[in-house]
């Protein structure tokens, strides 16, 4: 479990104590469901990291934190952005048609009648039952409702703006809405690409983002088809402040931001990730979280917005190694554990 530091460059050192700088607050506060720290155990390192310079970063991460290995630390890592797509404040037929939707009122945490509990709603009968499927909602389950934001040009980059979690909405009059996840439907998430590829459609390390987008638009009947596919459906909630805002409901650092598994690694930790993808390789912050960024060293690094980001994130998919940074002591203490 325990591993030697690795090298750190200046940028990524500083861009990574920004970004965990911005952790602290929720850092020394919350719970860390994966059990290997207590927030007593980061307010030195967050109090002596406010006295950090730039310059010092490096030997700030290599000298005051211990690094571990979960597991064989075998990694893989995706990329994820902000994305930018055009929209309106009201519907236009024919142009604004897609309704990105607030949370409804009527989805709430509820036990079914099987035991099992979870997002869900209740229906006439007083009965908890499973909320609407993307399908179900596409199909006007919650027309009518009040509940649009506003409404985009184009379903697809919807849907990947769904997969991102957050984004910007561009209005007619160069207007930008920020929005940013605020709830999930409670139905699985089913990754796309993954379908692609095992229906032959597209070939294995061949379903980035772009390709996938490329196929649905060259084939939009089956394209939608294909959404639907993925009974996960976000609703979102607009943001005023710097953003867009991670699992800590704090700004997320292009470039800095990894979304982590919470079970596995504590939110707000440094990662260093050595991969086979060199421009994602180094120090990075767990702030966010996914619906599939599962299991100990399952990470995805945020890139910010613009083409570049776009690219570069859309055609991430790297495999190497994963190291948590974790305060000294907490790796001791892991270890004793029954």
């Amino acid at each position: 479990m325990v591993a030697s530091p690795a090298v750190i460059g200046q940028a990524e050192a500083a861009r990574a104590l920004s970004a965990f700088r911005i952790s602290c607050p929720a850092l020394v506060r919350r719970t860390d469901q994966s059990g290997l720290t207590r927030g007593s155990d980061w307010a030195p390192l967050c109090a002596e990291a406010a006295t950090v310079t730039p310059q010092q970063a490096p030997a700030f991460f290599r000298d005051r934190f211990e690094w571990a290995r979960v597991g064989e630390g075998k990694a893989f890592a995706t990329g994820y952005y902000e994305p930018e797509l055009a929209g309106s404040r009201v519907r236009v037929p024919g142009l604004y048609d897609t309704p990105i939707y607030r949370t409804p009122p009527d989805l709430v945490r509820c036990t079914r009648p099987d035991g099992g509990t979870g997002r869900g709603r209740t229906d006439q009968t007083g009965t908890c039952v499973l909320y609407f499927t993307r399908a179900e909602i596409e199909d006007g389950a919650l027309a009518g409702r009040g509940l649009e934001l506003a409404w985009a040009a184009d379903p697809i980059e919807l849907f990947f703006l769904h997969i991102q979690g957050s984004g910007r909405v561009r209005f007619p009059d160069g207007s930008i809405l920020r929005i940013g996840y605020a709830e999930q439907n409670g139905r699985e998430y089913v990754a796309i690409g993954r379908l692609l590829r095992e229906r032959g459609i597209l070939p294995p390390g061949g379903a980035s983002m772009q390709a996938i987008v490329a196929w649905m638009r060259a084939n939009p009947e089956a394209g939608r088809a294909l959404m639907r596919d993925n009974p996960s459906y976000i609703f979102f909630r607009e943001l005023t402040g710097p953003g867009p805002l991670g699992a800590l409901n704090l700004p997320v650092t292009a470039r800095a931001t990894v979304a982590a598994d919470p079970l596995f690694v504590p939110l707000g930790a440094p990662v260093f990730l050595t991969l086979d993808r060199p421009e994602a390789n180094g120090l990075w912050v767990a702030q966010d979280t996914g619906g599939a960024i599962k299991g100990a060293n399952r990470f995805d690094t945020f890139w910010g917005a613009g083409i570049e980001a776009t690219q570069i994130a859309g055609g991430m998919a790297a495999n190497g190694q994963a190291l948590i940074l974790l305060p000294k002591g907490s790796i001791s203490r892991a270890l004793a554990r029954p």
